[in-house]
Parts: structure tokens; sequence; C-alpha cells
């Protein structure tokens, strides 16, 4: 019976020290807690968000002064999200035969609060464009880039 709990206390004691060994072997010398906190990133640097893949709409219209107000209130409505850190990926796809037109990756919490602002968006309210939403776990630094997209474009789209 010593036998079995001697063992047994070796090889709870071997597997704790190989525990530690591993997690000192996969952490991360450059790790900032800090950053990580403040991004919301979990112990592997991740999040989650909302991928918003944005298609035709059902608005077939011919109109161009409200297919031009519509889509200039698309970039605007772009620009206002990404200046509250809610939007941190957009931009256009290229022709596809899935009417795909364009991506959004938005940092935000729920569902509800992605349609509230998808709806926001003027080509979305008068069905120029549509959408599907997809939850989507990436790097929690994504919106660390931002400050520097604001600092490469030379035309105001």
């Amino acid at each position: 019976m010593k036998n079995i709990i001697l063992f047994i206390l070796l090889l709870s004691s071997a597997s704790s020290a190989f525990g530690q060994a591993n997690d000192t072997i996969n952490s991360n010398p450059n790790y900032d807690k800090t950053l990580a906190d403040k991004l919301g990133g979990d112990d592997y640097g991740m999040k989650s968000y909302f991928l918003v893949i944005l298609k035709t709409g059902t608005n077939t219209t011919t109109d161009k002064e409200l297919i031009n107000r519509s889509f200039r209130g698309h970039l605007d409505n772009i620009q206002k999200l990404a200046k509250e850190e809610k939007l941190i990926v957009a931009g256009p796809l290229g022709e596809n035969e899935l009417n795909y037109r364009g991506i959004f990756i938005l940092n935000i919490k729920t569902v509800a609060e992605a349609k509230e602002l998808l709806l926001s968006d003027p080509a979305i309210k008068n069905k120029l464009l549509d959408f599907d939403i997809i939850s989507w776990y990436g790097s929690a630094a994504l919106p660390e880039y931002l400050p520097y997209s604001d600092k490469i474009w030379k035309l105001k789209p």
C-alpha cells in the first residue's frame, strides 16, 4: 500500500512539474498583460469579433442621386464606426458570382449590436446592400493597426 501511495505522489509531482515546464516552454517572453487586458485578449491573444459580408441588396433602382447619396453615407458611416473603434476592418471585394461586395470586422459584443450598427448604414437602409453576420475569432491586436491606417491614405475615399 505504501508503494502505491508513493507511486501516486511521484506521478502527481511529475505531472505537476511537467505542466509547469510546459507552461514555461509555451509562455511568451514579450507578453504585455496591460495591453492584453486593454484589448480584451484571452490567454492566446485572441478574442471574438463579428465578420460581416456585405452583398448586393434587393433594391435595383437606377436613381443615381439615391445611389450616390447612399454610398457617400456608407463611406461616412465606415469612417464614423472606425473612429469609435467598433469597425476595425472594412473593404470591398473583387467581382464575384456570389454578389459579395465587401467585408467588415466589427469589434463589438453582440449580434444585436452588429445589426443595429449595420442598419444605420444608408446603403443598407436603402437596400442597396444586404449583409450576413458571422462570429469570428481572431487576434485581439487587430484594432492596434487603426492609428496607422489613418497615416497612409493620400486621398479620402
